[in-house]
């Protein structure tokens, strides 16, 4: 917990909680508590290449791990290239068939599903549907686990509509459930200025987070997460930036 704190005091991006798309019914949408975790907590991140840590010099490299040792968590990384809610992935299921083979025992305190662009070449009819099973699925094997979503983050710029899509949709559904969302599209954390110093564009990055891009990820969720541990009336009046002239302001509003 003293890392979470350090953290946020060293750069506080607000995750999105809670997200929703704009069509959105306002009444659906359940407002998420502030995350308690204990002194070492349990943590899964469970997802696709991007969790796997493709294009790292090394899988441990990847943001999950990163992320894992940044804030002294026990971590188990669970990530399937090519893998998404409903495409199976190149050495594992979809993310429900996956969901399903966890095992109860392992009682995570915290899970983090995070992805998936690989949805985005299939048909959206279907889609909102796997997501929910696989969540009711999730929940119910971790029932006292806190969950939170990580939506996809653009591998190519301008973000393509589909992947567009699989955000909102993303957010709609967590809101509705009261967890918490962390969209990168929203938050623009891959933008043209930064862009190739994120994403590994060759032919073994193949538009994944390079080793660089892989740790500035690990940065954006780890002070998404620590946001979130934060009361509700807290946030309202904190977390602050300085602008250039010295002026501070309420971060994510």
């Amino acid at each position: 917990m003293a890392a979470l704190c350090a953290l946020a005091a060293w750069r506080p991006w607000a995750p999105t909680g809670p997200a929703v798309s704009a069509g959105a019914d306002a009444a659906s949408v359940v407002a998420p508590a502030a995350l308690a975790l204990p002194e070492d907590p349990r943590v899964l991140i469970f997802g696709d290449s991007w969790t796997y840590g493709s294009a790292a010099s090394d899988p441990t490299l990847g943001y999950a791990y990163v992320l894992g040792r940044t804030l002294g968590w026990d971590t188990v990384v669970d990530g399937v290239r090519g893998s998404g809610y409903l495409k199976p992935g190149w050495d594992g299921g979809s993310f429900g068939e996956r969901i399903a083979a966890l095992d109860p025992a392992s009682a995570p305190d915290l899970v983090i599903v995070q992805g998936s662009i690989n949805d985005r070449r299939l048909p959206a009819d279907g889609y909102r549907d796997a997501v929910s099973a696989g969540w009711d699925a999730l929940a119910a094997r971790f029932p006292d686990a806190a969950i939170v979503i990580l939506g996809p983050a653009p591998q190519v710029l301008p973000v393509e509509t589909a992947t567009a899509r699989i955000d909102a949709d993303l957010a709609a559904l967590a809101a509705a459930r009261g967890w918490w969302y962390i969209s990168p599209i929203t938050e623009e954390w891959i933008t043209p200025a930064n862009y190739l110093s994120v994403i590994d564009t060759g032919d073994i990055g193949r538009d994944h987070p390079s080793t660089a891009g892989h740790a500035y990820l690990a940065e954006r969720v780890a002070s998404a997460v620590t946001a979130m541990s934060t009361p509700a009336d807290v946030v309202a009046d904190a977390p602050v930036d300085s602008t250039s002239d010295g002026v501070l302001e309420p971060v994510g509003r």
